[in-house]
């Protein structure tokens, strides 16, 4: 009877050779990374294919065609190993090379229906997270994780999302961390393509085939992406900028905020915050339903949460 080979996890410090390029960059990099499976594939050049969970059937066979000839263009494909666009991008990306960070511990498997799927990564692609293992995903965790998403990769290519979609929230950091941002169309009678088609008339690039994407980053692939200056600001946070305070500084900025749009710099400066902590504390208000975005880095209150 043949014995199956433990899968070893290891611990990635943001100093080392290991450590994903792009990410090393990024405002709010994790100090620390766990990593399962063929750790190699983080030194090559990657794309985020992200979309709905609860996707179309026409949107998850493309998703999955999609990764599979970004896959053979030369790139990894990273995604949030969700089910529906995630699950698909991942699938079409197995052979070719895949990465997926998950919102818990590294050796916990979110959602069940995806277990095949993640013990195929373990093995032949890499599942990565910044969370302690063992520990279960939580709301406020997927902001996190999206952020190391979008940091990974040269661009983010969203396939379907609604105007309340997690991928949104993604396409906005990989804006922030200046990373390129591409949508698929779809018929505007179908509320899964409001979010991606919202984002084409913002300025998105229009994703039909792979050839839009890989002659978009073909020029990237070779060279790693720093994020823009992040804002000066003194404070207490600027230091210690841990995930548990979050929630004190998610009642500071609420206390802040109201129904007229505010500039995010400005909450920064008023609050005196740390920028990665007002982006933690303003994903999760907004993945609440409690926040709404507005042009020029502005947000408002849509409603005061029960005290």
């Amino acid at each position: 009877m043949e014995t199956q080979e433990a899968i070893v996890a290891v611990l990635v410090a943001q100093i080392e050779t290991g450590y994903p390029p792009n990410l090393v960059h990024i405002e709010d990099a994790p100090p620390l990374i766990g990593v399962v499976g063929q750790s190699h594939l983080l030194a090559r050049p990657t794309i985020a294919v992200v979309g709905a969970r609860n996707a179309s059937l026409n949107g998850r066979r493309f998703a999955e065609r999609l990764a599979a000839d970004l896959g053979k263009g030369g790139f990894v494909v990273v995604s949030g190993l969700a089910r529906g666009i995630d699950a698909g991008a991942h699938t079409g990306a197995l052979e070719t090379g895949t990465v997926a960070v998950v919102a818990g511990g590294i050796d916990v498997v979110y959602p069940k229906e995806n277990e095949r799927l993640h013990g195929e990564i373990a093995e032949r692609g890499v599942i990565l997270s910044e969370i302690e293992p063992g520990t279960t995903p939580q709301a406020r965790h997927f902001p996190r994780r999206n952020r190391l998403i979008s940091g990974m990769a040269l661009g983010v290519v969203v396939v379907e999302a609604s105007l309340r979609s997690g991928s949104l929230i993604t396409a906005r950091l990989a804006l922030e961390q200046g990373r390129e941002v591409f949508a698929v169309p779809g018929s505007p009678l179908d509320p899964r393509n409001r979010g991606s088609n919202d984002l084409i008339c913002q300025g998105a690039t229009l994703t039909e085939k792979p050839e839009d994407v890989i002659g978009e980053l073909g020029a990237l692939r070779h060279r790693s992406l720093r994020e823009s200056q992040p804002i000066e600001t003194n404070d207490v946070f600027m230091e210690n900028s841990a995930p548990n305070h979050t929630e004190t500084a998610r009642d500071i900025i609420l206390e802040c905020l109201g129904p007229a749009p505010v500039k995010v710099d400005e909450i920064v400066r008023s609050c005196h915050l740390s920028a990665p902590v007002v982006s933690a504390a303003l994903l999760e208000l907004e993945i609440a339903g409690l926040l709404e975005r507005h042009p020029g880095q502005q947000v408002s209150l849509i409603r005061v949460p029960k005290s």
